[in-house]
């Protein structure tokens, strides 16, 4: 499995859907998990960005799904990175 950090910043209609059902976050990520992507940490943000998520998936093709299908439904526009934990970086550093 991968990591990802997303980077995600909701659009006039997404602000209007989450102002009326919060809990809307927590029916997206059940979604999420039906394509094989867990999320793991998932935080609100003051900034640039609304929301910051660390998500799990097997490949970056799981990740292009979940990209294009989220964007489809004009709520949210995403930014995603690959994310290497610390421990894997250093032992392919060495």
């Amino acid at each position: 499995m991968a990591y990802y950090v997303v980077l995600s910043t909701l659009t006039d209609e997404g602000r209007k859907t989450i102002k009326e059902n919060p809990k809307r976050i927590l029916e997206v990520n059940k979604e999420l998990e039906k394509m094989g992507i867990k999320v793991k940490e998932q935080y609100a943000v003051l900034g640039p960005y609304d929301f910051v998520n660390i998500i799990e998936a097997a490949d970056n093709s799981a990740i292009m799904k979940m990209s294009v299908e989220l964007g489809a439904r004009g709520s949210v526009q995403l930014l995603t990175l690959a994310a290497i934990p610390i421990q894997d970086f250093i032992k392919k550093i060495k």
